[in-house]
């Protein structure tokens, strides 16, 4: 083992600590979104000048961490810990109406565990049988964009909405890509922060306007009740096969091998088709809650990995749904790694990992995220969710984001990067708020706006 090899993991296994640590804290705050906090997280990792291998495995502990701690405001205060967590939310209510969503909780969490060890060796053995067909694919970049934004289009809460406005959404990057051109400015990131953080531009807009306001008006405190905690095993760190139940276990090795096989679906779509699955292979009603939420908190962990990792590993480019959003800065990052818009070819951790790096560090990724958010959530997750509800400001949170947004669009394009990022994220936040257009589909048309169209142009 080389001093470059072992220079390598230390920093993968710094990188990866990092990830781990902060996602699982933020993973604890209700409502915060994969896009809006890996992305620009992940960018600014890019941005420093990580080296390759710890980019990556702060991208994937972080992300591991996340869906194991977004169980913890969704299981025991009711409020979904970010948007792959909505579907968990009916179930974990039910269960908290019963009085137990501690096993909610421990059921959730240790889903996503078992699922993750199993998703990162499946998605890679995937992503090698389909590199063989990555040249072809490169070579038809453009149109393998087009189709892939038509599929997730069709696929998201939108339908025919957010396919038809596929084509206004692509017009309005075209022009300003047109503005920005006039004044010799390049820009790439603030589309894709502006993209990230659209809900929550137009949430501050919304706001802003008397009626908007009115509608967001409260005229008490939400008020939350917690069950008491109780510990059902010894030690710090418990056996997830021991928490879940043979049924449960097999369930959740199930649907994480199936999700992890599929890579262009909304990874909301993959959890509630293989959790509707699930139960109803399940007769026992307070058994097939838990078992449903086994199965899909580690349907949320495998198709996120699932999701990022095939694309990477066999084409280099962002063909799926996380890939486009949360994982956009693995792909697309300049100077540092770009995916060129007229040839389809890249430079990104496709080309500076090879396979068995990327199954290695993945792995080592997950051990860490295993690490810090399991037992993190199963020992302390009451205490967290008390102090997270009492003392920590959702709008400082918000306020520290839009920070470093505002920070790296000036960095990119000055006084423009600002603008389009306000003007991209207003249009899109609206897009998504009331037709459905959501993010993944946003960040497929801004690839069709780049790739795809100046091929159709070339055309005719």
């Amino acid at each position: 083992m080389g001093p470059q090899l072992l220079n390598d993991i230390a920093v993968a296994a710094a990188m990866g600590l990092v990830g781990a640590v902060v996602f699982a804290a933020i993973g604890l705050v209700s409502g915060t979104d994969e896009t809006t906090t890996l992305a620009p997280l992940t960018l600014l990792v890019v941005l420093l000048g990580v080296p390759p291998a710890g980019v990556f495995t702060f991208f994937l502990a972080g992300a591991v961490a996340k869906h194991m701690t977004h169980a913890v405001p969704t299981a025991l205060l009711g409020i979904p810990g970010d948007t792959l967590a909505t579907p968990l939310l009916q179930d974990a209510n039910m269960l908290r109406k019963l009085g137990v969503p501690h096993i909610a909780l421990r059921k959730m969490v240790s889903g996503a565990i078992v699922a993750a060890f199993v998703a990162v060796p499946l998605a890679v053995l995937f992503a090698v049988m389909l590199a063989p067909f990555g040249a072809a694919i490169t070579k038809t970049a453009p149109w393998i964009f087009l189709a892939a934004a038509l599929l997730i289009a069709y696929f998201s809460a939108g339908r025919w909405a957010s396919v038809a406005l596929l084509v206004p959404f692509v017009v309005v990057i075209i022009a300003l890509q047109a503005l920005t051109a006039k004044y010799d400015v390049k820009l790439s990131i603030s589309y894709f922060l502006g993209i990230a953080i659209g809900p929550l531009i137009a949430d501050l807009f919304t706001v802003i306007a008397p009626a908007g306001r009115q509608r967001m008006l409260r005229d008490q405190v939400r008020q939350f009740n917690l069950a008491p905690d109780v510990k059902g095993w010894s030690g710090y760190f418990p056996n997830p096969f021991k928490v879940m139940d043979r049924v449960q276990t097999r369930w959740t090795l199930i649907t994480a091998t199936i999700s992890s096989a599929t890579f262009v679906f909304s990874p909301v779509a993959m959890t509630v088709v293989l959790g509707e699955l699930v139960g109803s292979r399940i007769k026992h009603a307070y058994h097939r809650l838990t078992t449903v939420l086994s199965a899909r908190n580690g349907v949320t962990e495998a198709t996120y990995i699932a999701e990022a990792l095939i694309p990477l590993i066999a084409f280099g480019l962002p063909l799926s749904p996380v890939a486009a959003g949360p994982a956009a800065p693995l792909f697309n990052a300049p100077p540092r790694f770009t995916v060129d818009a007229a040839t389809g070819q890249t430079h990104n951790l496709h080309n500076l990992l090879n396979h068995w790096e990327f199954l290695g560090y993945g792995m080592l990724a997950v051990l860490l995220a295993a690490v810090v958010s399991y037992p993190f959530a199963m020992n302390f997750a009451r205490r967290a969710a008390l102090f997270v509800s009492r003392r920590v400001s959702h709008e400082a949170i918000i306020a520290t984001f839009v920070g470093l947004i505002i920070v790296i669009s000036v960095w990119e394009g000055q006084l423009l990067g600002l603008l389009v990022i306000l003007t991209m994220g207003l249009l899109g936040g609206l897009l998504s708020r009331n037709f459905g257009f959501n993010t993944g589909v946003q960040f497929m048309g801004y690839y069709t706006a780049v790739l795809s169209v100046p091929a159709i142009v070339k055309l005719f």
